[in-house]
């Protein structure tokens, strides 16, 4: 089949890779500009490069116009091929192909819908992450699912393994969904809507440390947030301090959510969750922190007394 190609970074360094390596004819690929986006600046591999390399022509957008929809026109791509092409598709492109636009997305849909799902998925404790390959259609993430594939979620996983283990799916799951469709099959599964969910790009807000969060939530949030994604961050005195690792505590600890309060094996125990005031919750076991100032080092050395508290705010 004759593909056009939408995709950025690495995600999109994948499909097109993959699509070079199968049967398919790559004819236009059509990227994003770089950004210096938090988020953008991280897994970046250039699809344009790629692209260039293979003498594949190339059309850089923020979002489709006109005269990229004359341009698609003009080659006359038989399906179109997408993986995190980053704002909106309008229908007369997605339905321009006769076999539609087929969208790779590293989530197990219905659920994570959107924006930065390995992360959200991680915080939220999910057993499985993956990538799903689906049909374009005028809801965002919501069309038919051609093939599915899933990877477990270990009690140690950090973003940067899931990632590592979904985007070794994006290849098969391209490949083998682009042939069930050549083959001639139009029915595939049907989304249960009423479970979907959607969620939106990460920002400073999200990796703030709210210290009413239950432990083995922020323990999630730690590991969502590794390197190298910007690291969950509080105040301490005053000052940012990010947390680059930590462990839900072994006992249980009473008192106000954010106390610095008990060192523990490696680690410094800081009173978590709404209803701390109980006795009953585990604390979140800071063991390595990163000053404001870039120094990073164990969390047994930055405080050298207990007593005080972490905050939101300064």
């Amino acid at each position: 089949m004759r593909v056009v190609m939408f995709g950025y970074q690495t995600w999109g360094h994948r499909t097109l890779q993959a699509l070079l390596d199968s049967e398919h004819d790559v004819v236009t690929v059509v990227t994003h500009p770089k950004s210096e986006h938090a988020y953008e600046k991280i897994w970046s591999d250039s699809v344009a490069d790629l692209a260039e390399k293979h003498g594949i022509p190339v059309i850089i957008r923020n979002r489709p116009d006109d005269e990229l929809v004359d341009r698609l026109k003009e080659v006359a791509p038989d399906i179109i091929v997408a993986n995190n092409w980053r704002t909106w598709m309008p229908p007369e492109i997605y339905n321009l192909p006769v076999h539609g636009t087929l969208n790779i997305h590293d989530s197990l849909l219905p659920a994570y819908a959107g924006f930065s799902p390995l992360i959200w998925a991680l915080i939220n404790g999910e057993p499985e992450v993956g990538v799903t390959a689906h049909l374009m259609d005028e809801e965002l993430d919501a069309g038919d699912i051609v093939i599915q594939r899933s990877v477990a979620v270990g009690p140690t996983d950090t973003t940067t393994d899931l990632f590592h283990r979904t985007v070794d799916l994006i290849a098969p799951v391209t490949t083998e969904a682009l042939g069930l469709i050549a083959s001639g099959q139009t029915e595939f599964t049907r989304q249960d809507r009423s479970k979907a969910s959607f969620f939106h790009k990460r920002a400073e807000e999200d990796i703030r440390i709210d210290w009413t969060w239950p432990a083995q939530d922020l323990e999630r949030l730690i590991r969502a947030q590794s390197a190298p994604y910007p690291s969950a961050f509080t105040f301490h005195k005053g000052q940012r301090l990010e947390v680059v690792s930590a462990v839900v505590s072994e006992g249980r600890y009473g008192g106000t959510p954010g106390r610095i309060f008990y060192r523990e094996g490696d680690g410094v125990v800081i009173v978590a969750g709404a209803d701390a005031r109980t006795g009953r919750n585990h604390g979140l076991a800071i063991t390595r922190v990163r000053t404001g100032d870039g120094r990073e080092l164990p969390a047994t050395e930055y405080f050298t007394s207990m007593g005080g508290y972490l905050t939101g705010r300064p």
